[in-house]
């Protein structure tokens, strides 16, 4: 994040700097040579890391993971994929982020049970904070603000792009942290894009504040949180899990 502000910075420089010119002159006044753009190797195929990423989930382990009550996550590994235990609560990661792109993968129970909000429930909070839902939305109606992809209570998705229980889908999340003043009142609000199964259901969405259950959404002063995962009580699974800083 820091090279692109400099980055941008050295444009608007070079930009001041075009705006004095006339036409014709040197058009090298708006290149940007320093610095250079950071190189690294992008996964082999879709999902896979990249060479920035932190895995934070790599199907064996939850090392990086510990109980939102504290203590080590107790959620079941198996078969390269970890699901909630109901009732154990939920699991975190250890380490605290602000701005990142998020990679996870999750599958709702191949067993119908329930309907509605009962159905495949889950949750990737950003910060511990704000949610974006999880959730067996494929033939299964509730209200828009609340099905899988939404930012919970908040924002419907453009579409909905679910598959059937039993099969694994992907979220790519693009998640800007919300920034505060010294006195605690909001400056910029969070912002996060999603796309799930590839397809885009949240676009540079504002959020309004924490995604609370009961309530308007309300702002409160913080600093880095970590991802977090939903216990609502259904066996949703999660693999491939990371996360690029930015």
């Amino acid at each position: 994040m820091k090279n692109i502000l400099v980055s941008a910075l050295a444009f608007l420089v070079a930009f001041g700097a075009c705006a004095q010119v006339k036409e014709g002159e040197d058009p090298k006044t708006t290149e940007v040579w320093e610095p250079a753009v950071k190189k690294i190797t992008p996964g082999k195929e879709y999902g896979a890391p990249p060479s920035d990423a932190i895995v934070l989930f790599d199907g064996k382990s939850l090392d990086k993971w510990e109980s939102g009550k504290g203590g080590p996550a107790e959620w079941t590994v198996a078969d390269g994929a970890v699901t909630v235990a109901a009732g154990k609560g939920v699991i975190q990661t250890k380490q605290k982020f602000d701005n990142y792109q998020l990679h996870i993968e999750w599958r709702a129970p191949s067993e119908i049970k329930g309907e509605g909000q009962g159905r495949g429930n889950s949750g990737v909070f950003m910060q511990g904070i704000y949610e974006v839902q999880v959730l067996d939305s494929y033939e299964s109606r509730t209200y828009s603000n609340g099905q899988a992809s939404s930012i919970y209570k908040q924002s419907p998705p453009l579409v909905n792009a679910t598959k059937a229980p039993g099969e694994w889908q992907t979220y790519d999340i693009i998640y800007t942290a919300p920034v505060f003043n010294d006195k605690g009142e909001v400056v910029h609000e969070a912002t996060v894009t999603v796309l799930h199964n590839g397809v885009v259901t949240q676009n540079h969405t504002r959020i309004w504040g924490n995604t609370a259950y009961i309530g308007s959404p309300t702002y409160k002063a913080h600093g880095k949180g970590p991802i977090m995962l939903q216990d609502h009580g259904n066996p949703v699974s999660f693999r491939n899990i990371w996360i690029r800083e930015m």
